[in-house]
Order: structure tokens, then C-alpha cells, then sequence
């Protein structure tokens, strides 16, 4: 393909459909780009009568200093506020390093990925910050495949709950830790039929949560009845209330649930019930404003240390395009609010 010889890099990028990152990865690390695609771009450089050097030269100078992120719904109005504190985090530590964050929005997947390539061609983003990881998600496979930096609030959760050795860099918060020591606790103060209220299976995040409560149960008594303590509903005090009233027929005592909104309809449930005194034996996840407020015990995430920590390995990548892959696992903190010991 023959581009003229006043061409820059940008209008070389736009004309093969490739981001200005893929570019500089051919001219720079080409063990990094898709065999097909660095044919292609490196055929199209010689005939632009660029050199690469000259090229990645100009590349390297024309930085946006912008990153996106999509934002997503606030869900249930509860465990929503988590992202919310992430993208003031995120855009507090972008700031102090010259950057900005461009917020985008879409409802799917699919639709995500297409602002990918809209917004690369139209403001010239530099990278993008990925959210709400999932199992199958294809978000991170588009954006390594066309070398665009990128790091993932999350784990990679394809591999299970394990620590996954991702091929691209992500931080995430180690919810098993959270609900291990949620669960020890309760255990401490004398319960030992401690159940679990969780999402429907499918949720990454919801079985990394639930891991926690399993180990601190195992390690204390065993496996034998754990299935028994466990209820899976939506993520809603709808969901939680379910499930204080199932597990409360199992003879649970105590509560680990994985979000607080599950917790508050759980708790609200024990109030309402003949074990009012057990809602004290409730503990949540998220640490959310709500929960605070009505002086539910709760996991609290570092979100702003994770936005902080992002921030820290994007600009990594943006300044290195070969910086190998890192992965932060940060222990979240329980709040502990009006918990009793627990009388046999």
C-alpha cells in the first residue's frame, strides 16, 4: 500500500484499521504483534518512506496523555458505589501524573469493543482502564492482540479463583482474604454454623468470595454439612432475605454474604424474624455507604489503592510498550460494627 511521503504515524494507523500502539510494537517489539498483522504494518512503513526509527520517534512524541474507562450502571444502588470510589481514585492519581480519564458508556461487551476502535480513531486515547472482569470476556484479548495498553481492575477469571498468570497486567482485591477473615472472626466469637450467601455461579468475583468462607469453615470443622450452609440468589436484599430464611432452616447462626446488599436483606430479614439477634451476626462485603449507616460489619475494599496501583502500571506500559505483565492482589480490611459474641 503506497502512503505518502508526508503521512504521520496517526493517518498511517487510521488507513490500516491498526491503533498507533500496534505501530510502535512492529517497530519496537514485533514478537508482540500477530504475525499477520506486523507483515502488514511493516510493508506498509517501507512504503511510506518512513524509517523506523524516524517513525517510532514521532509515535513516542504524539501522546494524548488521556485513558478511557468505560462506566457501567450503578446495579442495585449499593454494591455500585465500589466503582465510584475506583473512578475518583483513578482520576485523582491520573491527574497527578498529567493525565485525564475519558468516561464512555455501552451495554455490552461487543458494543465496548467498538468504542475501543471509535475512540482510538476519534479523541486518541493513549490506553484504557477494563472493569468488572468476567469469565470469557474478550475485552483484554482485542486490546493485547493490537498491543494497546491496557490494565484490568480484576482478574482474568477464566482460570478460577486461584491467582492467574495473565498475559497482561491487572489489580485486583483478594476477596477470599476478606471472607476468610469474616469468617474467622465469627467463628472466634463462638458461631459454628456460619452460613454463605452468594451469587448465582458464573460470578468470578462471587466464588473467589465464597473460597473464603469454604477454607476458614474447612480448616475449622471439616467439609461434611458445608453445602448444606450455602445459598446463591440474586444480588438484591430481595436475594439476601432468601437466603437468611433458607439458611436459617439449616440451622445457621451467622452470616457471610457477598455483597451488602445481600447483608442488609439478610439482616432486615433476622429483625423482622424471632432471631432478632442474630442480625448482629451478619457480615457483608463492600464496606458501602449503606452499610456504614445502618452499622452493618463489612469487608472494605482499597479501591483508591487499586485505582492508584492501575494508574501506576498503565503509565508503566505507555512508557515501555515491552514492560512485562504485573499482578497486585491487595488484602481488603474488616470493619467490624455492632458484632455480640455468640451464646449457645
Amino acid at each position: 500500500m503506497a502512503v505518502a511521503s508526508r503521512v504521520t504515524i496517526v493517518d498511517l494507523a487510521h488507513q490500516l484499521g491498526v491503533s498507533r500502539q500496534t505501530i510502535s510494537n512492529v517497530l519496537n517489539a514485533p514478537h508482540r504483534v500477530k504475525e499477520e498483522t506486523r507483515i502488514r504494518v511493516a510493508k506498509a512503513i517501507e512504503e511510506s518512506g518512513y524509517r523506523p526509527n524516524s517513525a517510532a520517534r514521532q509515535l513516542r512524541n504524539h501522546i494524548s496523555k488521556n485513558v478511557g474507562m468505560r462506566l457501567h450502571p450503578a446495579g442495585n444502588g449499593i454494591s455500585g458505589t465500589v466503582l465510584t470510589g475506583f473512578l475518583y481514585g483513578l482520576t485523582q492519581a491520573a491527574h497527578s501524573h498529567g493525565y485525564r480519564v475519558t468516561l464512555y458508556c455501552a451495554d455490552s461487551d461487543e458494543e465496548e469493543i467498538s468504542r475501543y476502535e471509535e475512540l482510538l480513531t476519534e479523541a486518541d486515547l493513549d490506553g484504557f482502564v477494563l472493569t468488572a472482569t468476567h469469565q470469557d470476556d474478550q475485552r483484554a484479548a482485542w486490546l493485547a492482540e493490537r498491543g494497546i495498553p491496557f490494565v484490568a481492575f480484576g482478574r482474568p477469571w477464566n482460570s478460577g479463583t486461584d491467582v492467574p498468570q495473565a498475559s497482561h497486567s491487572w489489580v485486583d482485591v483478594d476477596g477470599r482474604s476478606g471472607t476468610r477473615d469474616a469468617t474467622e472472626h465469627l467463628l472466634a466469637a463462638g458461631h459454628r454454623r456460619i452460613g454463605f450467601i452468594g451469587w448465582p455461579n458464573g460470578s468470578g468475583v462471587g466464588g473467589d468470595r465464597r473460597a473464603g468462607w469454604y477454607d476458614a469453615m474447612a480448616a475449622h470443622a471439616g467439609t461434611e454439612g458445608l453445602e448444606s450452609l450455602t445459598y446463591f440468589g440474586e444480588d438484591t436484599a430481595a436475594g439476601g432475605s432468601s437466603g437468611a430464611a433458607y439458611l436459617l432452616g439449616q440451622g445457621a447462626t451467622a452470616f457471610v454474604c457477598a455483597g451488602d446488599g445481600l447483608a442488609l436483606g439478610a439482616s432486615a430479614y433476622l429483625r423482622q424474624s424471632n432471631q432478632p439477634a442474630l442480625a448482629s451476626s451478619v457480615i457483608g462485603f463492600d464496606n458501602t455507604p449503606v452499610a456504614a449507616a445502618v452499622g452493618l460489619s463489612s469487608v472494605s475494599q482499597p479501591v483508591e489503592s487499586a485505582a492508584a496501583e492501575v494508574m501506576r502500571l498503565l503509565l508503566g506500559h505507555l512508557n515501555s510498550p515491552t514492560a512485562e505483565p504485573q499482578h497486585v492482589l491487595l488484602r481488603p480490611q474488616l470493619e467490624l460494627r455492632d458484632l455480640q459474641p455468640f451464646n449457645h
